[in-house]
């Protein structure tokens, strides 16, 4: 049984963590309102452009669809692209996205493809390459930048976009979370490249003619449709992050509460017990006397 002083230093241990998780929780709350905003906002852009995408895709096909669109030719490479966290203490955000993301490696593998893993986030890393090392052949370190915005999706969008033109694979997926609120951030995984051809147009009835062609316009709107994802996607990393964040040191700070608690109970009861203890043994000595 512990003693008293290892009870009393146990408490103000865990009376000093904590402090620590109430202050994390508190930056968490602060930073995840400016966060989900964000990527609020980013939305409904990304929304737009790919209707515009359908109106155009709708118009071109066969040989002069651009290369983003109309792909390889094959679907046997496989590339995903795993956006997770650089920090963590965010409960099980990036192990919810490292099990969607094996659980579509393993769906591609069993179905005859090959794949290759591309991360995006530092705490991924470790558990794809104790299943996957050999698969892991390129990513992106965001850990540099204090918030990722659109210049670091533009070079993840480049370099992605590179090594589809060298033909290093033929379909890209991104996995990435999709905020939902500060308690459900769920794993998402879309095609990235080839851009998927939405299957309607909407063009409210009206028939558009564009200038130069569709064709010319596409090979403008193509790059930047994937660099619109992916910034999208590193805009929802932040908010479920910090919504991740802020919900995991909600509980660690109640835990901790719960565990003093217990602990004062225990630290009472032994200083009673040795309390009584010496009672017994001073009333046993003036009844010897």
């Amino acid at each position: 049984m512990p003693s008293l002083k290892e009870l009393k230093d146990r408490i103000g241990s865990v009376k000093s963590t904590q402090k620590i998780t109430k202050a994390k929780q508190m930056v968490a709350a602060a930073k995840l309102r400016r966060a989900q905003a964000a990527a609020e906002a980013g939305r409904p852009y990304a929304e737009r452009l790919g209707a515009v995408m359908a109106s155009l895709a709708g118009k071109v096909s066969g040989d002069s669809a651009p290369k983003l669109l109309a792909g390889t030719g094959s679907d046997q490479r496989h590339l995903l692209v795993v956006v997770n966290t650089d920090k963590g203490l965010c409960g099980g955000l990036n192990s919810n996205l490292v099990k969607a993301a094996k659980a579509k490696a393993k769906d591609l593998i069993d179905a005859g493809k090959s794949v290759e893993f591309y991360l995006v986030g530092k705490k991924g890393r470790a558990p794809l390459k104790r299943d996957y090392e050999k698969e892991i052949t390129g990513g992106f370190d965001t850990s540099t930048v204090k918030t990722p915005g659109f210049d670091e999706a533009d070079g993840i969008a480049s370099e992605l976009i590179a090594l589809f033109d060298e033909g290093k694979f033929d379909v890209a997926h991104l996995v990435f979370p999709t905020f939902k609120s500060a308690l459900a951030q769920d794993p998402t995984v879309n095609q990235l490249i080839p851009v998927p051809s939405p299957d309607s147009a909407d063009d409210g009835g009206a028939v558009v003619e564009y200038e130069p062609g569709e064709e010319e316009i596409l090979e403008e709107l193509l790059p930047r449709y994937v660099k619109t994802q992916l910034f999208g996607a590193l805009l929802e990393r932040e908010a479920s992050e910090q919504g991740a964040s802020m919900t995991a040191m909600d509980n660690a700070t109640r835990n901790a509460g719960d565990l003093i608690n217990k602990l004062t109970i225990q630290y009472n009861r032994s200083r009673q017990a040795a309390i009584t203890t010496e009672l017994i043994e001073i009333i046993a000595g003036a009844e010897a006397l």
